[in-house]
């Protein structure tokens, strides 16, 4: 009885320490952040510099420092409240189109925007590339591998280009998966703008990595491309004001080839790999945590291709290790991947400890040879104890930073705050769970004596809470994605929804949300707009399916 009261009178005051704990670190963060959606591009291409501030009243930053590099286009602005630790936070984001005036590597000077300064970027600038074949049609598909032939699970970069000359009202772009090989998508798709024969075009690209699972010739389809774009004069006079685009890509073909004869096991293909010690202990003490920080940073894979990064101590010592922190990217147009991992390392008594340097067989695809990376050993030194002697480690101990806890009866070292908030949390989320499964048990009880009819297992309210959740957090794919699956069954694209409501103002929202997604519209009114529309769910036509023609055809651009 005595713990219990302990407990109780302890947790509130924790829950309470959390939240103000919190309220420092998000006030912390800066104040204004510049960034470019990608840094390698070519002469003739653009890049979105995006900037973003926490002050709601600053206005536009001055763009007068970027036009000695750059020309400037399609200046954005757009503005989200959201909630943090119960305090409402505006941040506002400007966004500019960067056309370069020469090659190489042209920085991003620190824009000022309010009483904060962004930091200076660096975007580097290729030759124009060649034209491709298909230049001068009002759309055309392009496809790019990073290598001409690969070995089994080895990570390839492919890259899907869509360039449209005509602004577009719907779209949507498909890549059949091969057969023999895993393609998975990659990221965020990037737009930017690109002049070709006198003709600009919009291009869309998407990234995937395949990784071919078996030798021999891997075929990649086409992509295909069906959208709508605003048509010309005798278009809008004639017919529905829109056109018809269609664009297939021609499919790809890549040489695989097997795991060679003798190759090291776990068997690693990869364009290059480095090891890297980011942190190492001097000197140490017995009983003391003393930490480790390992780098790998590999070309051409991915975080789930990569080995776990492992340390191995000699000397008396157990080793804690966190889990790893990875970060993939795509450079030139292949996966990249930084895996960081850190070690907690606790010796037991005085003497020398040596730490095993981490070693990692890989295949080099670029010269067809095996290589070794590898890190030396480390020696550090270990003092005595705060006894005079060596310390028996029997269990995961806590850092030194974190000895001055909190004590609590029954247990004979003091605990610190986190630690116990940890678990206190972790009790009260217990709690709550097992009080929402009894009410899920006893209303399915209730429901067990009732015969109504079998209906579909898709729950409406489920997909109307994921349209929310796609409204507040995600991009617009998400959102189309989310309304497609409003229908029972999901609508095959957001055109086949549209046909099915016959609310006119849900229609002209995902209107408004292809306008944004493909034809460079408000991306801001768009979600709004779908937000409104959508509040009280989806309305759809009769059982038929059908909706009477109407009367005049729509007009393009309301």
């Amino acid at each position: 009885m005595k713990t219990y009261r302990t407990w109780t009178a302890v947790a509130p005051l924790l829950c309470v320490l959390v939240l103000l704990a919190g309220w420092p670190a998000s006030a912390a963060q800066a104040q204004a952040r510049a960034w470019l959606d990608r840094d390698r591009i070519a002469l003739d291409e653009t890049a979105t510099l995006n900037v973003e501030t926490t002050q709601a009243g600053a206005g536009a930053p001055d763009w007068s420092a970027l036009e000695a590099d750059f020309r400037l286009s399609g200046h954005t602005s757009s503005r989200q409240v959201e909630i943090v630790n119960g305090r409402s936070q505006a941040r506002v984001l400007f966004a500019v189109a960067l056309s370069p005036r020469r090659t190489g590597t042209l920085v991003v000077p620190a824009l000022r925007v309010g009483n904060a300064s962004t930091d200076a970027l660096t975007l580097t600038v290729t030759a124009a590339d060649a034209t491709p074949a298909r230049a001068g049609d009002p759309a055309f598909i392009e496809s790019e591998l990073d290598a001409d032939r690969a070995y089994v699970q080895q990570a390839i970069g492919y890259v899907l280009r869509l360039y449209y000359a005509t602004p577009l009202i719907s779209g949507e772009l498909e890549q059949p998966s091969p057969e023999g090989a895993a393609l998975q998508r990659v990221g965020n798709d990037v737009q930017y703008n690109r002049d070709i024969g006198g003709r600009r075009y919009t291009v869309v690209e998407r990234r995937f990595l395949l990784v071919p699972e078996r030798s021999g010739t891997l075929a990649i389809p086409g992509a295909r491309f069906t959208g709508r774009g605003t048509g010309n004069f005798f278009d809008d006079l004639f017919r529905d004001g829109s056109r018809l685009l269609r664009a297939d890509g021609a499919p790809r073909f890549l040489e695989v080839r097997p795991v060679p004869d003798g190759a090291p096991q776990p068997w690693l293909p990869l364009r290059g790999l480095q090891l890297k010690y980011l942190s190492t202990p001097q000197q140490a003490r017995a009983g003391e945590a003393v930490e480790i920080v390992l780098e790998a940073r590999a070309d051409g894979a991915s975080g789930s291709q990569l080995p776990a990064l492992e340390l191995t101590v000699d000397g008396g010592a157990q080793v804690f290790p966190e889990p790893p922190e990875v970060e993939e990217s795509f450079d030139q147009g292949r996966p990249t991947v930084r895996v960081t991992r850190q070690f907690a390392i606790v010796p037991a008594r005085a003497g020398t400890l040596t730490v095993r340097g981490p070693r990692q067989a890989w295949w080099d695809v670029a010269a067809d040879e095996p290589r070794v990376a590898e890190l030396p050993d480390l020696r550090v030194e270990v003092a005595a104890g705060q006894g005079g002697g060596g310390v028996a480690v029997t269990g995961d101990p806590l850092p030194h930073s974190a000895r001055g806890g909190i004590r609590v009866p029954g247990v004979q070292d003091p605990i610190g705050p986190w630690p116990l908030a940890t678990v206190v949390f972790a009790l009260l989320w217990l709690v709550t769970l097992g009080w929402a499964l009894q009410r899920r048990s006893r209303a399915m009880e209730a429901g067990g004596h009732d015969h109504a009819p079998a209906r579909d297992t898709t729950d409406p309210r489920l997909a109307q809470r994921a349209l929310r959740d796609a409204l507040q957090a995600g991009d617009l794919h998400a959102i189309a994605d989310a309304l497609c699956a409003l229908a029972q069954p999901p609508a095959e694209g957001l055109d086949a929804l549209a046909a099915r409501l016959a609310d006119p103002l849900q229609r002209d929202a995902i209107e408004q949300l292809q306008r944004a997604r493909w034809a460079g519209g408000d991306a801001t009114a768009a979600r709004a707009a779908v937000r409104d529309a959508f509040r009280d769910g989806p309305r759809w036509q009769d059982a038929g399916g059908r909706e009477p023609a109407p009367v005049l055809p729509p007009l393009y651009p309301r």
